[in-house]
């Protein structure tokens, strides 16, 4: 009969050895033993898969962070007022420091040679007023001509005090800024405009009194 039998050469004693056969504890215990990422086949991971670092990442701090409270709707008395606020504070903006129109130093110093100084203009919407009601056919006929005398005055008046507000301004403006690129007859006219307005109406105010040296 014949036994599968290997004799070691060495020892001279006969031991049998089971060919090509496992142990079924053997086979149990590698079945249930666990498998870590890094003997996982890179296969049947994940395609986002990260190796852990050995520790977890730490989450943001929340301190600083503006709890995300919810805006109670505003009725209808609400809006009113909200509107009206803002309406408020834009015009006292636009009067503290004026409109696009209003930037640059040339403006600036227009805006200084106007103020610093009385116009005609300032009293010639009151002296139109007068001649306006003078004028009326049922007033007499010195009445009239008075009115149209003023009306004259006026309005020669204002057109030499524009002319010395514009020469003022063009002297000004070369020896301070020689290289501007404003337009001097715009400059002009926006004096013109400012000094023809009451003083308390002007916008943005004026930064500077009756008669102080520009």
């Amino acid at each position: 009969m014949h036994r599968d039998v290997r004799r070691a050469p060495a020892f001279g004693y006969a031991c049998r050895v089971p060919l090509f056969r496992r142990k079924s504890a053997d086979l149990l215990d590698e079945s249930t033993a666990p498998v870590t990422p890094e003997e996982e086949p890179a296969a049947a991971r994940a395609r986002g898969y990260t190796p852990a670092k050995g520790r977890e990442t730490p989450k943001r701090p929340s301190v600083g962070r503006r709890p995300a409270a919810a805006g109670k709707p505003l009725n209808k008395q609400e809006r009113r007022e909200e509107r009206r606020r803002l309406r408020a504070e834009a015009a006292t903006e636009f009067r503290r420091e004026g409109g696009p129109r209003d930037r640059g130093p040339e403006r600036l110093l227009a805006r200084n040679v106007v103020d610093s100084r009385r116009t005609v203009g300032t009293w010639f919407f009151g002296g139109a007023l007068i001649v306006l009601l003078g004028s009326n056919q049922a007033m007499p006929p010195e009445v009239r001509l008075a009115s149209n005398i003023l009306w004259v005055a006026l309005a020669f008046a204002l057109i030499i005090d524009s002319i010395l507000i514009s020469r003022k301004i063009k002297k000004l403006v070369r020896e301070r800024f020689p290289n501007t690129g404003q337009r001097m007859g715009s400059l002009y006219l926006y004096a013109i405009m400012r000094s023809i307005t009451f003083r308390r109406m002007r916008a943005p105010v004026p930064r500077v009194a009756i008669g102080d040296p520009v």
